[in-house]
């Protein structure tokens, strides 16, 4: 599918070549994926396009990617994939549009394959440590110093679907996380890199992890449920209403209404236990972690203040850490 051809010129896009685009591509009110293959060719083949072509681009994929999925919010890992082979070039994202779309992406899922996280922080972090990249639209990287604006990136990318309880981060987040303050030159970084950075890492280790929503496939089995349990109280009615006198007599309808919803209400409310209890969930530093942690502090030949900082928080917020963190925890003691 070519869509070029909507343009007034095959070398640029206009602002009413966005509006004719937006009736062609969204008449439906869907979106295939032949359409979205479209509308990425065409991101890529024009390289004159105006400044509301960026919001178009992003609400188009975004669509795609998180609301027409099966369940809605919940990104496959075959739309992942996709996504992820569309906007990376050589394994890099050249575009501060597609690394916006890509964060939309997250922030707009209940939930996602953990690895598009991952390839998202480590977009950042490679342009940082590289000082190549078009992260921050006109703004310009420095090598090895990580700035205001990349730490809000990197910020939005753990915060992006976590909600207002907290966030989750993965060992490989933690990981990609670790090499970007190995590598960049600590006394010139923006100081809020500090604090993402021992939050983050005490959070992988604590696992102070919040809620994150259910996952996709109880997420579908849910929402097949609640289908099938709405057909089933719809044929019931229509089958009930059609003789008064059985409504009343026998209390059949009344019965199953009340299972139905007792059904719905312990749905909820194990929902809202799962919610309380992740929310609350905070554990001592294992044996693996602390062995991990050991490894990670030391492998540059160097005890950054950073990592310092993050064993003072450790020790503050843990009351039973592992003896293996005995001896880090006594050079901040």
């Amino acid at each position: 599918m070519d869509l070029r051809p909507i343009l007034q010129s095959q070398h640029s896009i206009c602002s009413k070549d966005v509006q004719k685009l937006r009736k062609e591509v969204f008449a439906d009110g869907l979106i295939s994926l032949t359409e979205a293959d479209a509308v990425f060719a065409m991101n890529i083949q024009v390289s004159d396009k105006c400044d509301e072509w960026a919001g178009y681009f992003v609400e188009v994929m975004v669509d795609y990617t998180v609301n027409q999925a099966h369940p809605r919010g919940y990104i496959s890992i075959a739309n992942a994939e996709w996504l992820v082979t569309k906007i990376s070039h050589d394994g890099k994202i050249d575009s501060h549009t597609e690394l916006e779309l890509l964060i939309k992406i997250l922030e707009k899922a209940n939930d996602c394959p953990q690895f598009l996280v991952a390839f998202a922080l480590k977009q950042v972090a490679d342009a940082v440590i590289e000082g190549n990249g078009k992260l921050v639209g006109d703004g310009r990287l420095v090598p090895g110093v990580v700035g205001r604006d990349e730490v809000e990136l990197l910020r939005r990318i753990l915060f992006a679907y976590s909600g207002e309880g907290g966030i989750f981060v993965s060992h490989a987040e933690a990981e990609i996380l670790f090499d970007l303050n190995d590598k960049t030159v600590e006394v010139e970084n923006d100081p809020a890199w500090a604090d993402l950075f021992v939050r983050a890492i005490a959070n992988h280790l604590m696992a102070v992890s919040g809620y994150r929503g259910v996952s996709r496939q109880e997420a579908i089995r849910r929402e097949e449920w609640l289908e099938n349990t709405d057909i089933d109280v719809a044929g019931m009615l229509s089958k009930s209403l059609a003789s008064i006198g059985k409504l009343f007599s026998s209390g059949y309808l009344t019965e199953e209404v009340r299972n139905a919803h007792q059904q719905l209400e312990a749905a909820y409310q194990k929902r809202n236990s799962e919610i309380q209890l992740a929310q609350s969930t905070s554990r001592p530093v294992d044996e693996k972690e602390a062995e991990w942690l050991v490894e990670r502090i030391g492998k540059d030949g160097h005890f950054h203040d950073n990592e310092k900082a993050l064993l003072k928080y450790l020790k503050a917020e843990s009351a039973d850490l592992h003896p293996a963190l005995t001896p880090l925890l006594e050079k901040v003691a």
